[in-house]
Order: structure tokens, then C-alpha cells, then sequence
């Protein structure tokens, strides 16, 4: 019989969500959402980005390793840096070079296709949303990435983030597809029309399932870089797809800033 790890409990809900956004004197603390390049303008504002970080880091370390894209990139993003819900439930892939805490968005048996506290995740996930509204769209890595691309296409089928606007846009840094088929099933398919960016690294050992993700949107734009499972910086070419992205984005969220304004009046 196959053993696996003991799996993390959620904390309570109404507690975790408060000392993730608010606390600064509990033990929950060092749960917070970390911003960086805020924009108060509320008209042809920079793109708000809730940032996904990868299976056992957090939003601190995240944030540091974004810091390897250009200030022309990450001067004209509005973006948040949550921490996962669960404490991390085993060791870390960057113990040693990050210090933690580590945290994780659900946890997953061995064959990859059975996973815990999903549901929980994604109702975090709505609820920094909804507290930080508007969100345009999602960045993630790793298993934020993962977590990031299915959230789009559960949401286009009225199966998630129910109480938030549309996901707008993605960007994708070692992505891939959930393995469980009856999630797969319903994130896949059809092919989303959600504007994507994907990073799809050389040495990456996620590679394969990147470049299939890719099939499940329509017309996705691509990185291709020759590291690993990593952020990485963006070379000429890289940036000016990125560059590319941004101008895209940039309007999605201007166009929904003027119906907002035409409404209003």
C-alpha cells in the first residue's frame, strides 16, 4: 500500500484571512501580502497582479526573485505578493538560499492526481482578490503557475472565483496542467481566449507539460529562456515580447477603466 505524508489542516478560515491582511502583532504575523508599486490613479492605472509564488516558498521570497526583471517591466505593474495558506508540509527546494517560512497552495499525493484543501486554496485565493479589487490578472510560477492557468479556465466555467471579475490576463513561468482528470477536464477545456504569456525554460524539467499547456489557449505569447526552474531575466528578445505583453495588458485594463467611468456617469 502506497504511504503518504501526513497532509497539512487548514487553519480557520475568518482567523487566517484577517492575519493575512491585517495582523502585525500575532504569531500570524509574518503572513502578509507584500506590494510593491502601487498606483493610486484610478484612471489608465498600471496593471493589478495578484502573484502566485512557487510549492514552498512564499510571497517574500517571490518577490525577491522578480526582482531579476528590468525596473521598464516592474515600474509599470501593480503587484501583490500573497503568501500560500498552508505552512509548508515538508522541506523546501530553496532551503539554503532562501530563508523561511515556506508555505504551500494545497498539497498532493505522490501520483499527482489526488490533492488536499484545493477548495481551500481557491477560496483564499478569491478573498485577497475581493481585498484587493480590482485584479486584473494572475502571475504564477511553479506551483503557482499550475494553480494560476486552471484557476482561468475553472473561472470561465463558472466553477471558481465566482465573486471576482474575469480573469484578464496570465503570465506563466514553469507551467503546467493539473494531472487530476476530473479538474483537467474542466480548467482545459475549450481552449481559454484569456491573454497568456508563457516562459518556457530549456533546462526546465516541467518543460514538456509547459509547451502542452499551451494548447489549452488560444493564441498564448511565449519566452523561451535557457535556465531552468526559475524566474528568469529577460533577455533583448524576451523583453521586447514582454514589452509587447504589456502594451496588450495596459489596454485590457484602460478599456475596462472606461466602462467603469462611463457607468459611473
Amino acid at each position: 500500500m502506497l504511504k503518504t505524508p501526513p497532509l497539512a489542516t487548514p487553519k480557520p478560515r475568518l482567523q487566517f484571512l484577517r492575519t493575512t491582511i491585517n495582523s502585525v502583532t500575532n504569531h500570524h504575523s509574518r503572513r502578509k501580502i507584500i506590494r510593491c508599486q502601487h498606483s493610486n490613479t484610478i484612471t489608465n492605472r498600471k496593471p493589478r497582479i495578484l502573484c502566485l509564488h512557487g510549492f514552498r516558498t512564499s510571497g517574500q521570497i517571490f518577490k525577491t526573485q522578480m526582482n531579476k526583471w528590468p525596473q521598464s517591466v516592474l515600474n509599470n505593474l501593480d503587484l501583490f505578493f500573497p503568501d500560500a495558506p498552508f505552512d509548508s508540509n515538508g522541506k523546501s527546494g530553496v532551503e539554503g538560499v532562501f530563508d523561511p517560512p515556506y508555505y504551500e497552495w494545497f498539497q498532493f499525493h505522490k501520483d499527482y492526481k489526488r490533492y488536499e484543501n484545493f477548495d481551500e486554496c481557491v477560496e483564499y485565493i478569491e478573498e485577497c482578490m475581493i481585498e484587493h479589487a480590482p485584479i486584473d490578472g494572475l502571475l504564477g510560477f511553479s506551483q503557482g503557475a499550475i494553480l494560476s492557468a486552471a484557476l482561468a479556465g475553472l473561472q470561465a466555467k463558472g466553477m471558481a472565483l465566482t465573486r471576482v471579475p474575469k480573469i484578464g490576463f496570465l503570465m506563466i513561468i514553469s507551467g503546467a496542467k493539473l494531472i487530476n482528470e476530473a479538474l483537467a477536464e474542466k480548467a482545459y477545456s475549450p481552449p481559454l481566449q484569456c491573454p497568456s504569456l508563457h516562459f518556457l525554460g530549456d533546462k526546465d524539467f516541467i518543460k514538456p507539460h509547459g509547451i502542452e499547456l499551451l494548447k489549452s489557449f488560444e493564441n498564448p505569447m511565449v519566452i523561451h529562456h535557457p535556465k531552468g526552474h526559475t524566474i528568469p531575466r529577460l533577455d533583448e528578445e524576451g523583453l521586447e515580447t514582454m514589452l509587447k505583453f504589456m502594451d496588450r495588458i495596459q489596454k485590457i485594463v484602460s478599456d475596462k477603466e472606461d466602462i467603469v467611468a462611463c457607468n459611473n456617469n
